[in-house]
């Protein structure tokens, strides 16, 4: 796709209202979401609520543009990248990354499917990038913590299944799950354990971890009657060590609040024992990112507190995600995606503004994964009975009818 001729495509039309939600009604919304919130996020990452307030005159409420105006290609941070104005990052790119790689295995992943199918995409198909503004590698865009993947992979031959180990800790395999939660749409327990697998060739630790729970709260959200306790409650049954203890503390904060603005800094304080990156994100601590049974990813307690305190509703767990600062594209990202599954609608002024601005169909995804999940579960259907047959041709308990 060239700049001259961009993919602008129309927004289906939501109803606004919350009710019955079919799998692809909640497919759609969590990728959807997730991919707007990361939007929305991008432009005020790494910096802290009241940094966030001066520069914007108050909070933020939509998208907005790049924190240093038009010198966004030199500004330090962040150059070259336009983050703002309606821009997804590389949280969206990995996470329609994932879905490719679904679309063409159609079935469970696991490690060797990133060896074999996520790195070669990376690295080999130029595809239009937003914050470039341009055709490029998604490899080329992608943090070193991601870049991570081709290093070892492509390049060192690790074995998938242990690549993770030595990269960073940090939210990178964790911000781009939610689609191994939707093909697992209503089991949690089998999202947890894929995500556990598939994040091994890019994490270890509690970042590894982090992917299997986000991945599982997303399954969660998506089973009918579903509510942000239940959410939590699937979250807490699955977590393990550090990052179970990080998301008890932030969600018994969250549970006191009820809007976002009075909670920012109580969920922080909630947080901060288990985050190693320190109070200053863009000066982390020595021991920063480190491996630890005893700490967690800052990112998913907090998307899950604000998915808590804004009771389920899309616009609010977002913009208290955004509004929180720190890495808060991949909060807004995680947050988005547990809310659009749950069934709360996303602003479709927000949604048709990060479409036509990133150049990207944002609802192709969803239909995609959607057919796969269908194909992935009539599989799984098969094999469970074939497994029936052959346990009770063993003498075991023979299954009902």
């Amino acid at each position: 796709m060239t700049p001259e001729e961009p993919n602008r495509p129309e927004a289906p039309e939501q109803s606004g209202e919350p009710g019955p939600h079919t799998l692809d009604e909640r497919i759609t919304g969590a990728l959807v979401g997730a991919a707007v919130g990361d939007a929305l996020g991008g432009p005020v990452e790494g910096y802290s609520p009241d940094q966030i307030a001066e520069r914007h005159g108050g909070r933020v409420h939509g998208v907005v543009g790049p924190w240093h105006g038009d010198a966004w290609r030199t500004a330090r941070p962040i150059a070259p990248y336009h983050k703002g104005d309606g821009h997804v990052t590389d949280d969206t790119l990995m996470t329609h990354a994932l879905v490719r790689v679904y679309a063409r295995v159609r079935d469970h992943l696991d490690a060797y499917a990133v060896a074999d199918h996520l790195v070669p995409d990376l690295m080999t198909r130029p595809r239009w990038i937003p914050e470039l503004e341009a055709e490029a590698l998604p490899l080329q865009r992608l943090f070193l913590a991601e870049k991570w993947l081709v290093a070892r992979l492509a390049y060192g031959h690790a074995d998938p299944r242990e690549a993770g180990v030595g990269n960073i800790v940090n939210c990178g395999a964790a911000m781009y799950m939610a689609p191994v939660g939707l093909v697992n749409a209503a089991h949690p327990a089998a999202a947890y354990a894929e995500a556990l697998d598939v994040a091994g060739a890019h994490q270890s630790s509690y970042g590894r971890e982090a992917a299997g729970v986000l991945a599982a709260a997303v399954a969660a959200a998506t089973a009918p009657g579903a509510t942000p306790d239940s959410v939590v409650t699937a979250c807490l049954s699955l977590a393990k060590d550090g990052t179970r203890t990080a998301i008890e503390k932030v969600c018994e904060v969250a549970s006191r609040y009820r809007d976002f603005e009075s909670a920012l800094g109580p969920l922080r304080a909630a947080v901060a024992p288990y985050d190693t990156v320190g109070p200053d994100y863009r000066a982390p601590s020595l021991g920063a990112r480190r491996p630890s049974r005893l700490h967690s990813i800052e990112e998913l307690p907090v998307a899950l507190g604000m998915v808590l305190l804004a009771g389920g509703d899309y616009r609010h767990a977002v913009l208290g995600s955004v509004n929180y600062g720190r890495d808060c594209d991949s909060i807004a990202t995680m947050a988005g995606a547990v809310t659009g599954a749950l069934g709360s609608p996303v602003p479709e002024d927000w949604s048709k503004t990060v479409a036509e601005a990133s150049r990207l169909d944002l609802w192709e995804p969803a239909r995609t994964l959607a057919g796969v999940a269908r194909e992935v579960f009539a599989g799984d259907v098969d094999r469970r009975r074939a497994h029936e047959q052959a346990f009770t041709a063993l003498g075991g308990t023979a299954c009902s009818a």
